[in-house]
């Protein structure tokens, strides 16, 4: 029976060992992102906030999202009807170009197909801004 005990507690033992080395080994690889295979991307945030632009691949802390769109309801007065619009960042007073995610605050990232409503959308400001 004391032979048993020990062989478990050994055995306990390599397993722990095993799981703490592959942990470490997940926190040493870097940062990844995904094969962005459609030309925009819809990322969500952490505090329910979604966004619509062109993730660019990179390391660090930070993702880079450019050619930024979000959704905003819009009410109207008259009606009272709520109608969703997408809306193109960079006409803020500060004029942003591009955002910086924190990584830590990215919930999910998908890609945006060419045929959704929102590549649309997208394709009808990008076209009526030129």
């Amino acid at each position: 029976m004391h032979n048993i005990a020990g062989r478990t507690t050994a055995l306990a033992t390599v397993i722990i060992a095993v799981a703490l080395g592959f942990i470490a080994y997940q926190g040493t690889r870097g940062h990844q992102t995904p094969a962005l295979e459609t030309p925009y991307q819809a990322v969500a945030l952490t505090n329910g906030q979604m966004f619509y632009g062109r993730l660019e691949p990179a390391g660090g802390d930070y993702l880079t999202l450019r050619d930024v769109f979000y959704i905003q309801g819009r009410q109207n007065p008259e009606t009272k009807a709520i109608t969703s619009m997408l809306i193109k960042r960079g006409g803020e007073a500060h004029n942003p170009d591009r955002m910086l995610l924190n990584r830590q605050q990215v919930l999910l990232i998908e890609p945006v197909k060419t045929d959704s409503q929102i590549a649309k959308l997208i394709a009808e400001q990008n076209a009526a801004a030129k």
